[in-house]
């Protein structure tokens, strides 16, 4: 989802405005924010038209919340940096002025009730389903917005969705019976299902080592930690029945069952007596780490382990990870116990030997090798396929593809998804592990399911839609020129 909103946000000119009404109606969420310094101004012109800063940071801030919504709360700044969303929200600002600056030409305006009668039917601005001036006030404080600078979007907004209304069309008949042909064309097919059980293929170990010696580079050993460990045991800690049940009490909120529901001090005993053990046992791994640290406390053992090793907790290896030789890290809980851990060298990740990467250099070597012979034996296989035990099928549609054996019903929508965006009459298609040598032997025409008349009409809108808008932007794109006043606003 993110991948194509961002290949294709250049072009998402009816739903710019998802960013301004429809998160409002989703709740007034003010997580994103960008910061470009104390002072105020325009960040770049597009035709005639300014686009200010302030409405830069709040579109920025609503596409950073819809990020967030899809992340499930883990987006922050510094991945929205990454993933480029102040470019993003850049480049919808420009598409909105460049419509804007369309509008203009044409005369367009919109006046102050049409403005006030859009602002009263936001659904997140209304109260029982009237428009309430506190929510509303609510609203531009958690946003660090002016009524003036929302309401000029709002303007924006309405302009431009006038000026698009004014430049749609219907489909026409011969654009549906175009697309209506395209949807109902069935093809009988002469074809055969390959598997790699159809490949014979043994094991070269020479040709293992050659394909090693070729991509060494990405089999490489994990990053190591030599490490000497201190471990404060807690099973053995005195704690009393009453000790107990004040620990429980005082945080009975963090035992619960799957469902959330609070666990009874029965039920939460054996997890609650563990935490208060090393609640109790803190001071004492505290005296170890000083002792360790001055050199008066040996090291309970020696171990190399693994970047990431399950004998360590997680927590522990985000610590390691950020610290040097010779760091010494203060008493961390693994399991019923602390550990204190004092870096004694790193292993950097290095180029496997053959030995210690060969199962794994033979799988892959294996699943290619296999790939590879399975398309030779398609290639042939083509050459041949009248004389191949191929199957005929029947008419097939996107619709109606069960029929392709043995081929299940996921792995048939896929060969038809591709055979009917090909233009090839016969040829070679890979799904899945298998691959399909086919030959169209027969096409037809269906006619049109008249239930489905109305899908057909709004499937030629959309299209039509698309295409106008492709093309819409391209020539505002050379109508109105865009000076850019900030770096990292564009690529």
């Amino acid at each position: 989802m993110i991948s194509w909103m961002q290949k294709h946000n250049k072009y998402l000119v009816w739903t710019i405005w998802v960013a301004t009404i429809a998160f409002i109606g989703a709740g007034f969420v003010g997580w994103g924010s960008y910061n470009f310094g104390s002072k105020a101004g325009n960040v770049a012109k597009v035709g005639n038209i300014e686009i200010k800063q302030s409405k830069l940071n709040m579109v920025y801030s609503n596409i950073y919340n819809q990020y967030n919504e899809m992340l499930q709360g883990k987006l922050d700044d510094k991945k929205a940096k990454e993933m480029g969303l102040i470019k993003q929200a850049f480049a919808t600002l420009a598409t909105q002025a460049k419509i804007l600056n369309f509008a203009q030409d044409l005369g367009i305006v919109v006046s102050d009730k049409e403005v006030a009668d859009t602002l009263e039917s936001i659904k997140g601005f209304q109260k029982n389903g009237v428009f309430n001036k506190e929510i509303y006030a609510g609203y531009l404080k958690s946003q660090r917005l002016k009524a003036k600078v929302f309401e000029a979007t709002l303007r924006d907004e309405i302009t431009i969705n006038k000026t698009l209304a004014l430049l749609q069309t219907e489909s026409l008949p011969l654009e549906e019976e175009a697309i209506s042909a395209a949807m109902n064309v069935a093809d009988k097919l002469l074809y055969k299902v390959l598997t790699p059980s159809d490949v014979n293929f043994t094991i070269d170990e020479a040709k293992v080592k050659a394909y090693w010696e070729s991509q060494k580079e990405n089999f490489m050993t994990k990053k190591a930690y030599v490490l000497s460990i201190v471990w404060t045991k807690s099973h053995d800690t005195n704690i009393t029945d009453d000790e107990l049940k004040a620990f429980y009490e005082a945080n009975s909120f963090n035992y619960t069952d799957a469902t959330g529901k609070q666990l009874l001090f029965d039920a939460a005993k054996e997890k609650a007596s563990k935490d208060l053990k090393l609640k109790k046992t803190k001071k004492a791994a505290q005296k170890n780490y000083i002792a360790f640290k001055k050199g008066k406390l040996e090291s309970s053992e020696d171990t190399t382990l693994t970047l990431g090793d399950a004998k360590l907790s997680k927590e522990l290896w985000d610590e390691i990870r950020q610290k040097s030789t010779g760091d010494i890290l203060k008493p961390k809980v693994v399991g019923d116990r602390y550990a204190t851990v004092k870096i004694i060298s790193i292993q950097e990740p290095k180029v496997m030997r053959f030995e210690e990467a060969k199962k794994e250099v033979t799988a892959l070597y294996t699943l290619e090798a296999k790939k590879e012979a399975l398309l030779t034996l398609a290639e042939s296989t083509l050459k041949n396929l009248n004389e191949s035990n191929a199957t005929v099928s029947d008419f097939v549609t996107l619709e109606k593809h069960d029929n392709l054996k043995p081929l299940n019903s996921q792995e048939s929508l896929q060969f038809l998804q591709k055979l009917f965006t090909s233009s090839k009459e016969k040829g070679i298609i890979s799904v899945s592990n298998k691959v399909v040598v086919y030959n169209i032997m027969e096409q037809t025409l269906l006619p049109m399911d008249a239930n489905k008349t109305d899908f057909l009409k709004e499937t030629a809108n959309q299209m039509k839609k698309r295409t106008f808008e492709t093309n819409f932007i391209k020539m505002l794109d050379k109508k109105y020129p865009t000076e850019v006043y900030m770096e990292g606003l564009t690529n």
